[in-house]
């Protein structure tokens, strides 16, 4: 892994337009049991534009930012030794649908810890006003030789 990566920010990735039946899919495979996330008439009665994803769908746009991350060719990054370690979310607002959503991914650490390497990435995602929504904060662990 390399080190020098810490402190890099990458480019925003191409505007991703949250669909109603994407959020609907989304809700349904993380078994999301609120109404708001899947009918429109109960999210405008909570005061919503259109139905509400769950928190985490935020990776859905998260995931074309670490891409930018894990294919970078002087990262040192084998994708095979990846795994997941951590992922948490800042909210200002929800995502809805109809939101068109930009990110970008900065990398705010890098760590050493015996012969593996722990990489945290914060995605920060705007609407098209440039309002922040929320910052996706994953850290991966790239597993050392065994």
């Amino acid at each position: 892994m390399n080190p020098e990566l810490q402190g890099r920010v990458f480019p925003s990735v191409a505007p991703y337009l949250v669909g109603r039946e994407k959020v609907r899919e989304f809700s349904r495979a993380v078994f999301a049991t609120n109404p708001i996330n899947y009918d429109p008439e109960a999210a405008r009665a909570a005061g919503h534009a259109d139905v509400v994803a769950p928190p985490t769908f935020a990776v859905v746009v998260q995931e074309a930012t670490l891409a930018q991350l894990l294919a970078e060719p002087d990262g040192g990054i084998d994708f095979t030794r990846v795994v997941h370690g951590d992922q948490r979310f800042t909210y200002t607002r929800p995502i809805v649908a109809g939101d068109e959503l930009t990110a970008t991914l900065a990398v705010t650490s890098i760590k050493t810890l015996g012969g593996h390497s722990m990489v945290t990435a914060e995605s920060t995602i705007v609407d098209a006003t440039g309002g922040h929504v929320v910052t996706a904060i994953s850290t991966l662990v790239v597993r050392g030789d065994e």
